[in-house]
């Protein structure tokens, strides 16, 4: 069973590292800069997977509501 778990979550990890960019890595960076603070090179990447997360949380609520067009409010 944790073979299996393994290698669940090493698929889901090498689907992520195949994912674009779905942010402005120096709109991000200035931001941050902007509150006095430094990034660091996981930041972005990091950030791009957290949207994702949201998008598909979205797009699993818009499906189970049978629509085919995502809101706001689905975020």
């Amino acid at each position: 069973m944790a073979k299996a778990k393994k290698a669940k979550k090493k698929a889901r990890t090498k689907k992520k590292a195949n994912r674009e960019v779905l942010v402005v890595a120096s709109k991000v960076k200035d931001y941050i800069k902007a509150q006095g603070l430094q990034s660091s090179a996981e930041v972005v990447p990091m950030l791009s997977e957290k949207i994702y997360s949201m998008l598909d949380e979205a797009s699993e609520r818009t499906k189970g509501n049978h629509r085919a067009t995502v809101r706001p409010h689905d975020l």
